[in-house]
């Protein structure tokens, strides 16, 4: 393409990064490219210079510069970045549900959802080996922790990924994890509305930012702190140890679930950055090992996600079942999928 175009963004695009705005209306344009026309200054937004995160809002004018043909791309340049035979597997393997227009996979625990500081190998990069008959690779339209297991769905056309995005954003889907908490919470069932604001962390890039929990009363005046809403229910305990929960994020923060979890005094078991590493936290609820044959790793897992299907309109259901080191769990604990509802909060609504 020659020469210079400016471009407004719709009314249907708000709210996503402008390097995601870019790749949707120019998918032959890799990541790497648009971040250095950034740092370049060639792409800009109303006349400023912006980063690939800044999001952007309907109206806004975006200066698109001189890009390469999809065909000059396509013969100068590989299909993809280099995937293993055995990567390749385990993202086929991991698919749990596929058409047209969308894919599920099951993300196993300990692969990032995207590329960050220091990944090199997760999700977003890997989904080359589910393009099937596609003429692109499928793009992620949300996110799981690394070490969250579960429902992970990406978009494989331009119509879907609009679609899912805006389901996503207006909260017409449906998400319900289950994890293995310290202790039992009481009520059994109940939700949880503390906001939540980041604090960065040690590192010399931010590494470590956490998630601090404030009080819905001064959430509103406590400075980069959002309202989030999680409902949670009790499914089966094991006397007063640990209990097996479901949580349903009604807000979609970060890190919230855990976040959440942890404030009541009942941190996800695994979970050291929000319940400490500690067996017990005498004198702020639990800690987050149980100890014994129990894995130490994140007991979190997106069971299932609920959504309307953004170009048929049907209604879609879909289920992950548990990671190995879960499985072990449930199995010591005797916990059975089959004795719960997919849905135990279906009753109150």
């Amino acid at each position: 393409m020659s020469g210079v175009q400016t471009l407004t963004v719709g009314g249907d695009e708000a709210e996503q990064r402008l390097d995601r705005w870019f790749r949707r209306r120019f998918p032959h344009v890799s990541q790497g490219r648009i971040e250095k026309l950034c740092r370049k200054g060639e792409i800009r937004v109303d006349g400023g210079r912006v980063k690939p995160a800044t999001r952007v809002a309907p109206g806004q004018s975006i200066r698109i510069p001189p890009l390469p043909d999809e065909a000059d791309i396509a013969s100068d340049t590989p299909r993809g970045p280099y995937i293993s035979d055995a990567d390749a597997a385990m993202m086929r393997g991991a698919v749990l549900y596929r058409d047209d227009h969308i894919i599920a996979i099951n993300k196993p625990p300990g692969l990032p959802s995207q590329g960050g500081s220091g990944q090199t190998r997760h999700v977003d990069g890997l989904a080359e080996a589910l393009r099937f008959d596609a003429p692109l690779k499928p793009r992620l339209v949300h996110r799981l922790d690394k070490d969250t297991s579960g429902v992970l769905l990406l978009a494989r056309t331009g119509a879907a990924a609009t679609g899912l995005t805006r389901a996503f954003r207006a909260r017409d889907t449906r998400k319900i994890y289950w994890a293995a908490v310290a202790g039992v919470p009481t009520p059994q069932m109940g939700t949880v509305r503390y906001g939540l604001v980041k604090a960065p962390g040690h590192g010399a890039k931010g590494e470590g930012e956490k998630m601090h929990c404030v009080h819905p009363r001064d959430v509103d005046r406590t400075e980069g702190a959002k309202h989030a809403t999680t409902d949670y229910a009790v499914l089966s305990a094991l006397g007063t140890r640990t209990a097996w929960v479901a949580l349903v994020p009604i807000t979609g923060r970060t890190h919230q679930l855990r976040a959440h979890m942890a404030e009541l005094g009942h941190p996800i078991i695994g979970d050291g950055k929000y319940g400490g590493s500690g067996q017990e936290n005498l004198g702020d609820g639990w800690g987050a090992q149980l100890g014994g044959e129990v894995s130490r790793k994140l007991h979190l897992h997106a069971r299932s996600i609920s959504l309307t299907h953004p170009v048929s309109g049907a209604r879609l259901t879909i289920t992950a079942p548990l990671p190995d080191h879960m499985r072990r769990t449930w199995k010591l604990f005797d916990w059975r999928d089959a004795d719960v509802p997919a849905d135990p909060f279906e009753e109150q609504e």
